[in-house]
């Protein structure tokens, strides 16, 4: 197929801080969401006891959802496996591996996983992105996107088809009609006609090729792919067509707090004393 299949988006958001233990990751947001309720003891394991704010913020990193919305039997079976975990720290503990390098390792990337997280989670709800920042962001996504291009082409097997193709075209040639009789691509029963398209979802000799072409001209050499020979003739050019401001203001606003909390990061690192071994 001559067009690479992938979605166009808008935007896009990155996450600052990957996560290696996600459930870890996941507890931290769902302690800096929620508000603190009085604690009370669900479990009591070897004398040791698992308060109800432990709890929920375990089944909201199971589930995704406050622990409210939980069902009876799923807060049963979530307790059940975090009595097995008690047991089983339990266990670590006795045997000391809390003392061996890779946990020690471990405990200390998880306890700085969830307290950046919460200083993330804290700076982000303190700093909202107003509605001016957000048509700003929009609107500077929406003037850097990709033209599109509307185009004809015409693919065959040899180099020399291609030539005797354009010299027909020069000679006075129909484009749609040569496409209809001679082209092995799908497109060629409808003139060759591609429709729009970005340049981006095309390969890259074939979107060269049509970047360089003036409106209403035809490629005056073939232009190989890894599909065949192309015989080209571009139609129009447009602006790409922007989704609207509502239906994307979601990831709009994603990306600039992602922005915002990125700027922070960048000025804690400017007074910060980082020192790397030589």
């Amino acid at each position: 197929m001559l067009m690479k299949r992938f979605p166009l988006v808008l935007v896009a958001a990155t996450l600052l801080f990957g996560g290696c233990t996600r459930p870890a990751e996941d507890a931290a947001k769902a302690g800096a969401d929620a508000k603190a309720p009085a604690t009370t003891t669900v479990v009591t394991v070897n004398g040791k006891q698992i308060g109800s704010d432990v709890m929920d913020i375990f089944v909201q990193a199971v589930t995704g959802k406050p622990a409210a919305e939980a069902t009876e039997e799923q807060k049963t079976q979530l307790l059940d496996q975090l009595v097995n975990m008690s047991l089983a720290a339990q266990a670590a503990e006795k045997d000391g591996l809390q003392k061996d390098p890779e946990v020690k390792a471990k405990l200390e990337l998880i306890h700085m996983q969830i307290l950046a997280e919460a200083a993330t989670q804290k700076y982000v709800k303190s700093h909202p992105v107003s509605e001016t920042e957000l048509k700003a962001v929009y609107d500077t996504q929406v003037a850097n996107m990709p033209k599109e291009y509307k185009a004809r082409h015409i693919l065959v097997e040899k180099k020399e088809t291609a030539e005797s193709i354009i010299r027909e075209l020069q000679a006075g040639g129909d484009f749609a009609k040569l496409a209809a009789s001679e082209s092995k691509d799908a497109s060629g029963k409808n003139g060759g006609d591609l429709g729009w398209f970005s340049l981006q979802t095309m390969v890259k000799p074939f979107a060269d090729a049509v970047a360089a072409l003036e409106k209403g001209k035809t490629t005056e050499q073939p232009v190989q792919t890894e599909f065949g020979w192309h015989v080209i003739q571009l139609e129009d050019v447009r602006s790409g067509e922007a989704p609207k401001f509502e239906d994307v203001k979601p990831q709009v606003e994603m990306f600039a707090q992602r922005k915002k909390l990125q700027a922070y990061l960048d000025e804690l690192r400017k007074t910060a004393q980082v020192q790397k071994p030589k």
